[in-house]
C-alpha cells in the first residue's frame, strides 16, 4: 500500500470520527523515534500467537472493550489500586482473556529496552490487534499511530459503554449508531466473532431460561443447543467454561460466522438478531456469499474504530506510560 493511499485513508476516516477533535495520527509516527517498532511488534506477536492460539481473539476483544470505554487509550490495561477499581475489574471485563494483556505487556517491555518512553500502550494495542488479525487469516488494514495513553481507568465508566449480549436489533443499531457506525459497519465488526469464545453466562439464558413456554431458544439448532447445554450444565461450579463463537472454524478469521447464522449456529442472542432482523439479514447473506466484501468492510470499520476518541500530542489527558498497567504518576 503506497503512502499516498494511506494518506487518503487517513483523511477519509478522520473526517468521520465521532465525538473527537482532529486526529494527527500517521503510520510513520515512530519512523525516527523508534525505528524498530514494527519489527518488535511483528516478532512478539508471531511468537505469542504461535504458542497460544487464543491470543488473536483475546487481543481483538480487549481492543474493542478499550475503545468503547473512553476511547482507544489503553485505559483497559490499568490495574486497580486500593482506592480505585479499574475498568479491567468491572463485571463486563472480568472474562477478558489474559493472553491479550500479556502480549501487550511483552511488547511494551521490549520497546522500552529499544526506545524507552516513546511508544504508547494504546499504539501497541492497536498495532498488535491488526497484526494478530492478519496472522489468523484476516485482512490487513493501515494502523495510524501517535495515540497517547489515558490517565484514568474507573470501573464506573464501563457501565453502559459496552453492548449487552441480550440487546435486540433496535438497541444494537442505536448503540453502534451513537458511536458513529452504520448498520453495515456494525454487522462487519460483529464478524470478529469468527474467532474467539464466549463464557457460558453470556448465552446460558438461551439454553435454559429463554421463556416460560420455550426454555430453549428456537433460534438455536437443536443438536447445537444440546451440546451447549452439556457444556454449560454446571455454571455455578465452573464459571470459566466457554464455547467457541464460530463452531466450524474457531481459529481462522473467515466468513464462516455469517454462514453459521442462518443454520442456527449463532452462539449469542445478538448473533441470532443479525439473521432475524430484516435490516441486517441482507448484509449477513452478502458477507456469507462474499468473503472479500466482508474483509473490506471489516478493515474499514476497524480503522474507524481504532481512531475513536483518541488522545494525541498535547492532550492533557494523555501520556506515554512507562508501564501499561499504571499511569506514570503511580508507576
Amino acid at each position: 500500500m503506497t503512502l499516498i493511499y494511506q494518506h487518503v485513508l487517513l483523511i477519509l476516516f478522520v473526517s468521520i470520527i465521532p465525538f473527537s477533535q482532529s486526529v494527527p495520527l500517521n503510520p510513520d509516527y515512530y519512523k525516527t523515534s523508534c525505528p524498530d517498532f514494527d519489527r518488535i511488534v511483528r516478532e512478539e506477536v508471531h511468537e505469542k500467537q504461535s504458542k497460544f492460539v487464543t491470543t488473536a481473539a483475546g487481543t481483538l476483544r480487549l481492543f474493542f472493550h478499550d475503545c468503547m470505554t473512553g476511547g482507544c487509550d489503553a485505559s483497559i490495561l490499568i490495574g486497580s489500586s486500593s482506592d480505585n477499581k479499574a475498568e479491567k475489574d468491572h463485571e463486563d471485563n472480568i472474562s477478558l482473556p489474559g493472553d491479550g494483556f500479556e502480549i501487550i505487556s511483552r511488547i511494551k517491555n521490549a520497546l522500552e529496552l529499544s526506545c524507552p518512553g516513546v511508544v504508547s500502550c494504546a499504539d501497541i494495542l492497536a498495532a498488535s490487534t491488526r497484526n494478530l488479525v492478519v496472522m489468523v487469516g484476516g485482512p490487513h488494514y493501515p494502523v495510524q499511530l501517535g495515540r497517547k495513553d489515558g490517565l484514568i481507568s474507573q470501573a464506573t465508566r464501563v457501565t453502559g459503554s459496552l453492548p449487552s449480549t441480550e440487546m435486540n436489533g433496535d438497541q444494537m443499531i442505536k448503540y453502534f449508531g451513537d458511536r458513529g457506525f452504520s448498520i453495515q459497519e456494525m454487522v462487519a465488526l460483529l464478524g470478529s466473532h469468527t474467532i474467539g469464545f464466549s463464557n457460558c453466562k453470556q448465552f446460558s439464558k438461551r439454553l435454559f431460561n429463554y421463556s416460560a413456554e420455550t426454555p430453549t431458544d428456537p433460534g438455536l439448532k437443536p443438536a447445537y443447543a444440546e451440546a451447549l447445554k452439556n457444556l454449560c450444565a454446571n455454571p455455578a461450579t465452573n464459571v470459566t467454561m466457554s464455547a467457541f463463537n464460530d463452531v466450524k472454524t474457531p481459529g481462522k478469521f473467515d466468513n464462516q460466522y455469517y454462514k453459521n447464522l442462518p443454520k442456527g449456529l449463532g452462539l449469542l442472542a445478538t448473533d441470532n438478531v443479525l439473521v432475524t432482523d430484516p435490516r441486517t439479514r441482507p448484509i449477513v447473506e452478502m458477507y456469507a456469499a462474499n468473503e472479500t466484501a466482508f474483509y473490506k468492510d471489516f478493515a474499514d470499520a476497524m480503522v474507524k474504530m481504532s481512531n475513536f476518541e483518541v488522545k494525541t500530542d498535547g492532550d492533557p489527558g494523555g501520556e506515554v506510560r512507562r508501564r501499561c498497567d499504571a499511569p506514570n504518576s503511580v508507576a
